[in-house]
């Protein structure tokens, strides 16, 4: 075992122990239960993970279920955001029937979601943040975005540094060019539901779905072009380098 193999390891499991610190926070904080809306999103949330893009030249892929995610932790309680991020993540990185399932790959992904969703739920339902004068929802919603964005980015930086050898700040400058955008379309979409949704009701949430399906097969078009990119040229000669 060399020594990058033993601090993958090691990065995994403390990543898991926060994931579990994370879950263990958001239940014994949550007080109020909203199962039909949970268990709406959730679906959404599921079959969206399905809908699966790879980052040209990175070991990686992106779904298009941010946006319920960013719903679960605007409206629904930080332990129900939690288990919709967690429920999600397992059904999009269940492998297919030809491939084969890899366990550490899937807890490291549930716990990175399930800290990613505790901290954005945090941020969200913090008394602090909520009851400042220069708070208000847009800018709280564009801070638990920011958390997804950067909790979800930095720990998938770190592992594909480790396991792959490429410098750790080339990794996630390229991760961050390419997903911020989806990460602004998702705010975007989540505060468009929430308007609406106010005077609507909860069902209105449904809505995003197509919007959802539409960007999916934009992105398939867009990064499927982008084989020959700078980006893949780019990551093809860092490999090797060092964090």
């Amino acid at each position: 075992m060399n020594h990058n193999t033993r601090l993958a390891q090691t990065f995994i499991g403390l990543m898991i122990v926060a994931g579990i610190g994370s879950t263990i926070w958001a239940g014994a904080t949550s007080h109020t239960l909203h199962l039909s809306y949970a268990l709406a999103v959730a679906a959404l949330a599921a079959v969206t993970s399905r809908m699966k893009v790879k980052f040209p030249g990175i070991n990686g892929t992106m779904s298009v279920n941010m946006p319920f995610f960013l719903i679960a932790v605007v409206n629904l309680s930080a332990v129900e955001a939690v288990a919709i991020a967690c429920i999600s993540t397992v059904v999009q990185c269940w492998p297919k029937p030809d491939a084969k399932f890899k366990p550490m790959q899937m807890l490291f992904n549930v716990s990175m979601m399930a800290c990613a969703a505790s901290m954005a739920s945090l941020l969200w339902h913090s008394n602090w943040l909520g009851h400042s004068a220069w708070a208000s929802e847009p800018l709280m919603l564009a801070s638990a975005t920011a958390t997804f964005f950067l909790g979800q980015t930095a720990p998938v930086a770190g592992i594909i540094t480790l396991t792959e050898g490429i410098a750790l700040r080339r990794i996630w400058m390229s991760l961050a060019q390419l997903s911020f955008p989806y990460y602004v379309l998702s705010a975007g979409v989540t505060s468009m539901v929430n308007v609406i949704s106010h005077h609507t009701g909860w069902q209105f949430a449904l809505a995003a779905f197509p919007v959802m399906y539409g960007i999916y097969k934009s992105f398939q078009l867009y990064f499927g072009s982008a084989s020959g990119s700078p980006v893949r040229r780019i990551l093809s000669r860092s490999a090797g380098a060092g964090m």
